[in-house]
């Protein structure tokens, strides 16, 4: 009996030792585990920031290669909340439907180039990892060939001075953009949500933006200018749905430039940041 007792003693007095052992055990594997959350909210993250710069990218090549109808599932899908598109200073878009009528299939005409490419991008995933924004710098070209009667609905300026292909004039510009979106995760893909275009500067090649700003810089046809349809002819933007959200600002020759489109920041949640 007093064997039993002895023994039991010691086993109680070996119990704290066991318990201080194993609190620094579960002491290590809880942090271990939170290291392993923070590793794996930054591989997520990195993946759905990859993701976003492929999607606009992707955008960016089907636009150039006229791929219009292949754009639209790109976009958030009909009835999204807030889904909206900027082109110009004339006002924005947010019916979904007009939206998409811009990529209901642009015409490709011979003769006709669009090839703008992608530089700089600034990407920040929410931390929520529900929504993303993005911003790109863009330079390019534009051009096309344009039949006499149809060159009359656009000003001069937007041709090459005494030059013509085939009997029709040229227009042939570079052209200076930045873009402004937000991306929404919906059903686990990222879609575009909000799209602002800021063009910066264009001209036509034997011009130079200088002297093509003095000239149709107080013009409304650059603004309302779609795109050079069927045979050249001008196709004007719609009616906008409401004013424009963000101003931006297009060079002049009578003002300085300042920082229109802003670099996206580190966020939690969208309802923290502002919306492109």
């Amino acid at each position: 009996m007093k064997t039993r007792t002895l023994l039991f003693a010691s086993a109680l007095a070996f119990l704290p030792q066991v318990a201080a052992a194993k609190a620094p055990a579960d002491a290590r594997i809880a942090a271990l585990e939170a290291r392993l959350n923070v590793l794996t909210l930054d591989n997520t993250r990195a993946h759905d920031r990859a993701a976003v710069e492929n999607l606009f990218g992707r955008y960016m090549t089907l636009h150039n290669a006229f791929r219009d109808p292949e754009i639209i599932p790109l976009w958030v899908k009909k009835g999204t909340p807030d889904v909206r598109a900027q082109y110009s200073n004339n006002g924005v878009y947010t019916n979904w439907d007009n939206i998409m009528s811009y990529h209901a299939q642009r015409p490709n005409p011979p003769g006709k180039l669009i090839y703008h490419f992608l530089a700089s991008p600034i990407i920040e995933v929410a931390a929520d990892g529900k929504t993303a924004k993005g911003m790109w710098l863009m330079s390019g070209l534009e051009s096309g060939l344009t039949a006499p009667e149809a060159a009359k609905g656009a000003p001069d300026f937007m041709y090459e001075k005494n030059v013509t292909v085939d009997g029709k004039k040229v227009w042939m510009h570079t052209v200076y953009a930045k873009y402004g979106v937000d991306f929404i995760k919906q059903d686990g893909e990222w879609k575009i949500w909000h799209f602002h275009c800021f063009e910066v500067a264009r001209a036509p090649y034997g011009l130079g933006w200088i002297p093509f700003a003095a000239a149709a810089q107080d013009s409304p046809f650059a603004d309302d200018l779609m795109y050079f349809g069927e045979d050249g002819k001008p196709v004007m933007m719609p009616r906008p749905d409401g004013p424009a959200t963000i101003r931006h600002n297009p060079y002049r020759t009578d003002k300085g430039q300042s920082l229109d489109l802003k670099p996206p920041v580190p966020y939690r949640t969208f309802s923290e940041t502002f919306a492109y």
